[in-house]
């Protein structure tokens, strides 16, 4: 079986109330986050036919704050779909309406794994690509993934050959003191 991906293309406005501010009064990143997390789940919900968790998330930048009173409008679609698992793309928005602008704050990529009645992974319809921009969607999510997953192995690798003594060099020029006695 196979679903589209206009069928779980989810959209959610919210208004951004004082509560939501940070002593800056701007909108605390915390508050978009829970929102995204929020509309990954029901696009990817939709998607599956069922509940879904949160296993990763790819990257958040916060572009440019958000204000009090501005409408934030969250986008979201399934970019890529594994067995039991879908990358949902999120893009936010913020809309001043007293000016009519609207600007792009973020973009993120959300992993998702649909799961059964026992908290099991179970499998999810497969992608039905209908435009360019979805194959180009689909494409991306590839590249993404086999990034990331380069870069966690070439991480691991770092880690693991790690020589704290003979690496000291590269804490020249920061901004950082090591306490006397840490290496005695």
């Amino acid at each position: 079986m196979f679903k589209p991906v206009q069928a779980s293309r989810t959209t959610i406005t919210e208004l951004m109330i004082p509560s939501y501010a940070n002593f800056g009064g701007k909108i605390h990143g915390g508050i978009i986050l829970s929102l995204m997390d929020k509309i990954a789940y029901a696009c990817s919900a939709k998607h599956a036919g069922g509940y879904c968790v949160t296993v990763s998330v790819d990257r958040v930048d916060f572009l440019e704050p958000i204000e009090v009173g501005e409408l934030v409008s969250l986008l979201a679609s399934v970019n890529y779909v594994g067995n039991s698992s879908m990358v949902i793309g999120i893009r936010v928005e913020a809309e001043n309406v007293k000016q009519g602008t609207v600007r792009h704050t973020n973009t993120s990529y959300f992993t998702m794994v649909a799961k059964d009645d026992q908290g099991n992974p179970t499998q999810v319809p497969g992608l039905l690509l209908e435009s360019r921009e979805d194959v180009r969607r689909y494409l991306e999510a590839i590249k993404r993934i086999q990034l990331r997953n380069r870069f966690q192995t070439e991480l691991d690798d770092e880690k693991s050959q790690l020589n704290v003594e003979s690496e000291l060099h590269l804490l020249e020029g920061k901004r950082c003191r090591i306490k006397t006695g840490v290496f005695e």
